[in-house]
């Protein structure tokens, strides 16, 4: 099957428009969050997702100008532009990644994908119980159960939350969660990136890390975060949007 990581990005971002494409160490965002998930091991591309608005033309050349993948679709309908990225680079398994995870684990990523393939599931993910800091979120499910799920639901929600109606339904997919066997004040973390103080906290943490060790793993964000618990303190006042 024909592995694709799917991230879906776009400048207007209500609480932080442009994060995407803010700087970090000189480079943006969305370029370190692609070299990022060129490291998955088994993943054949990695696409960007993005809107027909004309400012997204900047997330457009960064991706070309990477070599990744991009597609250009509805602002509203997720849905449909993660779909039809995935039809338009024949991808056969999507790889659900947003842009507000610039710290997405290569590691947990493959364990996810390794769940996905024991089968006698239609979608895997580490999402149905947070176990995981906020960010490190993957979900994979193959094209073929989204191309389903556009037929079933017209819900605008469902449309503008990918995988929503694959999740809210376990009646009709077989699902299949990875919890991480990290201690609980792990799951309260914020590691994405929806307001100034989350991008404060992730380009700490780039800056921390990343000079000495590009490939900086999820244990080594943990044990930074372990030694200076002011940097967890940034955002934890922030709440997450809700779904619905």
């Amino acid at each position: 099957m024909k592995t694709a990581a799917l991230i879906e990005a776009r400048m207007t971002s209500t609480r932080l428009p442009g994060k995407v494409l803010l700087p970090i160490l000189g480079r943006p965002t969305l370029e370190l969050l692609i070299e990022r998930l060129r490291r998955v091991r088994g993943l054949d591309q990695v696409i960007v997702a993005t809107t027909v608005n004309r400012t997204d033309d900047p997330i457009e050349a960064l991706a070309k100008r990477l070599g990744a993948g991009c597609f250009r679709g509805s602002e509203a309908d997720v849905l449909d532009r993660v779909l039809r990225a995935a039809q338009a680079h024949g991808v056969e398994l999507i790889v659900e990644i947003t842009g507000d995870c610039p710290l997405a684990d290569p590691a947990t990523i493959r364990r996810v994908l390794d769940t996905y393939h024991l089968g006698q599931c239609d979608y895997a993910s580490n999402v149905l119980k947070r176990t995981y800091p906020r960010g490190l979120d993957v979900q994979v499910f193959p094209t073929t159960v989204l191309e389903e799920v556009a037929r079933l639901t017209a819900d605008p929600v469902d449309h503008e939350h990918v995988s929503l109606y694959i999740y809210s339904h376990p009646e009709k997919f077989r699902l299949r969660d990875v919890v991480s066997g990290l201690g609980e004040k792990y799951a309260e973390l914020r590691l994405t990136v929806d307001t100034p103080e989350d991008f404060a906290l992730i380009k700490a943490v780039y800056e921390a890390l990343y000079p000495a060790n590009p490939a900086f793993g999820l244990a080594d964000v943990l044990e930074l975060i372990d030694r200076r618990p002011d940097l967890a303190r940034m955002n934890q006042h922030i709440q997450q949007k809700r779904v619905r």
